[in-house]
């Protein structure tokens, strides 16, 4: 195995050992890692851990530049700046520096954003049209359950998927392990425990406890990309817009529970943010809906 390998396998194997990162994340670092290392090979640099750590602001300036005129945008910058600092950061360590730190060096300015929350009826219409459409009753029974777990209880897809038959029996919650092996416990809705239940009944395959709830038509674990195309079809013919995904569902929880009064110390909780600032984004969502209140009862509006 070469250098450039070795650094790679080290560094995936901190990342999800060490750091306990998704396998979806572990990829995305070791990816970007990677075409560093490539561009560092071109000019004979960056082959071990010391030439590494001797990198600084102005080499990432320089890599970054090159990836823009690549083509890619603001926010991947952003997050390649980002999986580049943990990178070089690592190195550091590796190449026996104590107290490392990242070189210095600001990202692209980057627009918080979100998709557009699902109304309730449209949530609960898509969970019922990618029941409609699936090819098999039990697995229209599995892809509802797994869309009413995202709306109904706010989880990640990745979430609701990690979930094993362990969490049988259910009852009024839901322990769920999130980002980082952490874990919070969420309150799931009758209609929530009503569709699982119902997708364990048509199920072909036996509930074990340390396998995956949710399986796929052969078995194994059921993976986020069929639950992807699952939705992306019943959107077509519900004639939903392209932002009812899987992932907006779970913006669409925590924007109705927030517009409904929901403090933002629990959402956080309900959500699994590790800080609070993540889950203030959602009131820029309440302050607009806010806004269309007013201008629909203020008497100076309507005059």
């Amino acid at each position: 195995m070469g250098a450039r390998a070795d650094l790679l396998e080290a560094w995936g194997a901190h990342l999800a050992q060490g750091r306990r990162r998704s396998p979806h994340t572990v990829r995305a670092y070791v990816a970007t890692a990677a075409r560093l290392l490539d561009r560092l090979e071109g000019r004979g640099e960056g082959s071990d851990w010391a030439s590494l750590a001797t990198l600084d602001a102005a080499a990432l300036r320089d890599h970054l530049a090159a990836r823009r005129q690549e083509g890619i945008g603001n926010v991947s910058a952003a997050r390649e700046l980002s999986a580049l600092k943990a990178f070089l950061i690592f190195a550091r360590e590796k190449a026996g520096i104590q107290l490392a730190t990242a070189p210095r060096l600001k990202g692209p300015r980057i627009k918080k954003g979100l998709p557009r929350p699902v109304t309730p009826d449209e949530a609960v219409n898509l969970a019922a049209g990618v029941e409609e459409d699936a090819a098999q009753p039990w697995i229209g029974a599995r892809d509802r359950a797994v869309l009413l777990l995202l709306y109904g209880a706010g989880l990640r897809i990745a979430e609701a998927l990690s979930i094993t038959g362990a969490a049988l029996p259910l009852g009024e919650t839901l322990t769920v392990t999130g980002k980082g092996g952490k874990q919070r416990v969420v309150p799931l809705l009758p209609i929530v425990r009503d569709g699982i239940a119902d997708y364990v009944a048509k199920s072909p395959w036996p509930v074990e406890r340390d396998h995956a709830l949710f399986r796929g038509a052969r078995g194994g674990p059921l993976g986020q990309g069929m639950v992807q195309r699952a939705v992306a079809r019943a959107r077509v013919v519900l004639g939903l817009p392209a932002s009812a995904t899987p992932h907006a569902l779970r913006h669409s929880f925590a924007t109705h529970l927030l517009e409904a009064g929901a403090d933002l110390r629990s959402l956080q909780e309900l959500l699994g943010h590790a800080s609070l600032s993540s889950t203030q984004i959602y009131t820029r969502v309440d302050a607009a809906t806010l806004l269309d209140v007013y201008r629909n009862a203020h008497p100076r509006e309507r005059g």
